[in-house]
């Protein structure tokens, strides 16, 4: 799927130069600002673990898919660069798809978890700690890594090519396998797509309502509704920018694949939308660090918490010399103390014995 070559194109201009450009330096960019983006992420709420919620959980099972993506994409980098020769075994072309989708679908299914979340906290808000805990939220994580493990699997039956003197990856299939494909397609764009965002719409659709009719005064009642706001302009920007068009025009590339006697422009066409298309689903690696910093549950306040223990730490220690000092400073003291004593003692008895030699 990744790939943009037909097996029946050989008449109609190539795309390849354009294919490689666009490919190579936009996976360039996703891999920088994906792991410095879910990197720092990662780190932070590590970090501040302690304090951990059920959103605490998916977030960062959020990152950790994404990171795993990210470490991939080098490859595909160098791939594009190198004008289409794969250098780096069957297995890790197979690896490198996998991982892809793994990532886009887990993606996709966490940002239900997190809307689902928020939404029984606001429109259930009693049942909510019934409904809602952390071991709950640990084996919903655990569920959804199995399940797209095992469903996106078929994508690691894809691997390396020859193709003249290349080695050839991410190639879109042929012949029967096209027939296949086009069945786990509509299994993904219904399970994968369709399913998860009609969820999130009708969360967001309870969230809104429940919002606008309990609209209040209230401090806590204005910061939820802005956690709201942002969560769900976030998560529609992911599903409309990088997983719609993606799954419409997969679709679309699979039936094209299909069908015998199109014209060169509509080749050229539908190759490029391949291009774009597919860069567009992989940038979902650079959205959900906004989620995390504009719509995760005290996100911005673990960043503050996260610098207070170096400010702490650095108080602690100057007290700690304060102590030290004083303590230096009172030893001092009661030695002085004890040698003028001793001293005064010493005199006393000069002075006795003297008295009695008199005597």
């Amino acid at each position: 799927m990744s790939g943009v070559n037909f097996s029946d194109n050989s008449i109609c201009p190539s795309i390849d130069n354009f294919r490689n450009k666009i490919y190579s330096t936009v996976y360039s960019l996703i891999t920088v600002f994906g792991f410095v983006g879910n990197g720092f992420a990662l780190y932070v709420l590590i970090k501040t673990f302690r304090q951990r919620s059920t959103f605490h959980i998916y977030m960062m099972n959020l990152a950790i898919s994404d990171l795993l993506c990210c470490l991939t994409l080098p490859l595909r980098v160098v791939y594009y660069v190198n004008k289409g020769h794969w250098y780096f075994g069957d297995f890790l072309c197979r690896i490198s798809s996998y991982a892809l989708y793994v990532n886009l679908y887990c993606s996709i299914f966490f940002m239900m978890a997190m809307s689902c979340t928020r939404f029984i906290a606001i429109v259930f808000p009693v049942q909510n700690l019934k409904l809602v805990s952390e071991r709950k939220a640990k084996i919903i994580c655990a569920c959804i890594w199995i399940f797209i493990c095992v469903t996106s699997s078929p994508f690691l039956m894809s691997g390396t090519k020859e193709v003249g003197n290349k080695t050839k990856c991410f190639e879109p299939p042929s012949g029967t396998d096209t027939h296949k494909l086009v069945i786990l397609n509509y299994f993904s764009l219904v399970v994968g797509f369709s399913i998860p965002f009609l969820v999130i719409l009708i969360c967001y659709t309870g969230m809104i309502w429940t919002l606008m009719v309990n609209s209040g005064s209230m401090k806590k009642q204005k910061s939820m509704q802005t956690k709201a706001i942002r969560m769900i302009c976030i998560v529609m920007a992911a599903f409309l920018i990088s997983f719609m068009p993606y799954h419409i025009q997969r679709t679309l590339h699979l039936h094209f694949l299909m069908k015998k006697g199109s014209s060169c422009d509509d080749i050229v066409y539908m190759q490029k939308s391949v291009v774009i298309t597919l860069c567009l689903a992989a940038g979902n690696s650079c959205f959900d660090p906004m989620l995390y910093f504009f719509s995760g549950e005290n996100f911005r306040r673990r960043l503050s918490s996260f610098r207070k223990p170096s400010v702490s730490t650095n108080l602690t220690e100057k007290k700690k010399k304060k102590k030290k000092k004083k303590k230096k400073t009172c030893t001092v003291n009661k030695i002085n103390v004890e040698s003028h004593k001793r001293e005064e003692e010493s005199l006393r008895g000069i002075d006795d014995k003297v008295v009695s030699a008199s005597d």
